[in-house]
């Protein structure tokens, strides 16, 4: 499962999704907007989803990573709009029965998702500058 929302995210409802009776844990990243990135400080991050492809590519990161690994659920979660320092951007959980599937299938979806960043991201400086990737 994947999903794009604009709405704030609650990893432990995330978590509650994913688990199963046959989990031995649920793997997660909890991904925050920080208060600097290029040597400047933060203001905002936007993430905007223009051509409505987001979930669909996250979606293949999902599918990927049960390709590759044993697990039992796997979802992950991508706020947009405009977010601010200490705000939640990106939930990535994945039930598995042993610990060593779920953080490598975690920690390849992180990954991808960086690699491949599904959404047009603008980071706003404080001092009025801003970068754009995607």
């Amino acid at each position: 499962m994947a999903k794009i929302t604009d709405q704030p995210i609650s990893p432990e409802l995330i978590i509650n999704q994913v688990k199963t009776s046959g989990s031995g844990c649920v793997a997660t990243y909890v991904g925050f907007i920080r208060d600097n990135s290029q040597g400047k400080s933060v203001l905002s991050v936007e993430y905007s989803d223009t051509n409505g492809t987001a979930e669909k590519s996250l979606q293949q990161i999902v599918n990927e990573a049960r390709s590759k690994w044993q697990v039992n659920e796997m979802t992950i979660y991508h706020r947009i709009g405009i977010l601010k320092v200490g705000d939640i951007n990106l939930v990535v959980a994945v039930a598995a029965a042993h610990r060593e599937e779920g953080f490598a299938a975690c920690q390849y979806a992180v990954d991808r998702f960086k690699e491949k960043l599904p959404t047009h991201k603008k980071e706003t400086y404080t001092d009025n500058t801003h970068l754009e990737d995607g």
